[in-house]
């Protein structure tokens, strides 16, 4: 079964899934420039394919960190997670993306991000 959270214990997380999303998008923004940097001029101040690699393994670890704790993972460009959850005897989810200061956001689990609406 997967993990049902309340709105406190989603809460509790994020200072953790922020600190970790800042890695994220360190790690993603290195990759885009070592990626262009490579293509447009052959090689990169920031490193070449070992470093890309331990980049992608970093994300990886995060983002499987952040699904055993049974948050669903949407994106990450821009970073977006998902708390299952349940308001009013309803399957939602609390929605967090980059650049929120705090969970404050939640939609129906069949209606997606379009669906989003402030928690009450």
């Amino acid at each position: 079964m997967d993990r049902i959270f309340t709105v406190d214990e989603a809460r509790s997380l994020l200072p953790g899934v922020i600190e970790d999303a800042r890695v994220v998008i360190a790690a993603r923004a290195d990759l885009a420039e070592i990626t262009f940097d490579r293509q447009a001029r052959g090689g990169s101040e920031l490193g070449g394919i070992p470093e890309m690699k331990a980049l992608e393994a970093r994300i990886e670890e995060i983002l499987s960190g952040w699904t055993g704790l049974g948050i669903e993972v949407k994106g990450i460009a821009p970073v977006l997670v998902d708390f299952p959850a349940v308001l009013d005897e309803v399957s939602v989810r609390l929605c967090w993306i980059e650049g929120e200061r705090e969970l404050a956001w939640y939609h129906r689990t069949d209606l997606g991000f379009a669906g989003r609406r402030p928690l009450p």
